[in-house]
């Protein structure tokens, strides 16, 4: 530890807390993703903004899961070999490299790795925490998608426009593609219609404007592509197992 930390820790202790009490402080952080593994890789612990990140609905579906698990062979294994490289010791601060999303996609982020030790100094696990970078906001299409497959043309184009009026013949002309052809391969590659995985999109990306703004149920209906707020409720509650009002309750009410 730093002596920084150690004042840090001093001052939780004069005032009668522990750190694990400040940890809640993280689940209000929007868009920036935290998360704390073990030193084979499995999520103990992460924050609202992750499970947002990687499209799950609790911390339960994340915990003992892997990297592997979320994003794609290709990126798992560089964010394997940087765990490898802070349970040695490196902190990994403020590099640029790109964090995988759940609709296979990926951004570029800012990412700070360091190592987490037990009582007696021993290195356990690891913990991280990213953020977007603005100057390069343009969402890029996964690197675990197949090598040069038109499919990462779609998933780009969907990412761009999902709440607008997107049919199959768009798609298939984007990727240079017959509508048949372009159907077939996107149920291949990823278990789902174009129309069910576009909506299945709007729900998940519609899950951020729910916990980190004030805005109405109306008005997040409108901004994610539903006609209206009981479209809306019904197309979450399929997707999410309960409305977006009970999703919202229980994210604010931590």
């Amino acid at each position: 530890m730093t002596s920084s930390d150690d004042s840090m820790l001093a001052t939780l202790s004069r005032i009668g807390t522990i750190a694990p009490e400040v940890i809640e402080l993280f689940d209000y952080l929007e868009d920036t993703p935290l998360w704390m593994k073990d030193e084979a890789g499995h999520y103990e612990w992460a924050n609202v903004a992750l499970l947002i990140n990687f499209g799950v609905k609790t911390r339960a579906e994340l915990i003992g899961r892997t990297d592997y698990d979320f994003c794609g062979e290709v990126l798992a294994n560089q964010y394997r070999m940087d765990d490898e490289r802070v349970l040695r010791g490196e902190r990994i601060l403020s590099r640029v490299e790109l964090v995988g999303r759940f609709n296979h996609t990926a951004r570029w982020c800012v990412t700070s790795k360091v190592p987490l030790r037990d009582p007696k100094g021993k290195i356990v696990g690891t913990a991280g925490v990213t953020r977007p970078l603005a100057q390069r906001e343009t969402t890029t299409s996964d690197p675990a998608a197949p090598g040069g497959s038109p499919l990462s043309v779609a998933i780009r184009f969907i990412s761009q426009n999902y709440a607008d009026r997107i049919t199959n013949d768009d798609l298939a002309k984007v990727c240079g593609l017959s509508v048949r052809a372009f159907e077939r391969q996107f149920q291949a590659a990823y278990q789902s219609s174009p129309h069910d995985y576009i909506r299945q999109l709007r729900v998940r990306m519609s899950c951020g404007a729910l916990v980190f703004s004030r805005k109405s149920l109306a008005e997040v209906a409108t901004e994610f592509g539903f006609a209206d707020q009981s479209h809306f409720t019904k197309e979450f509650r399929k997707f999410m197992a309960e409305t977006p009002r009970a999703y919202r309750t229980r994210y604010q009410q931590r």
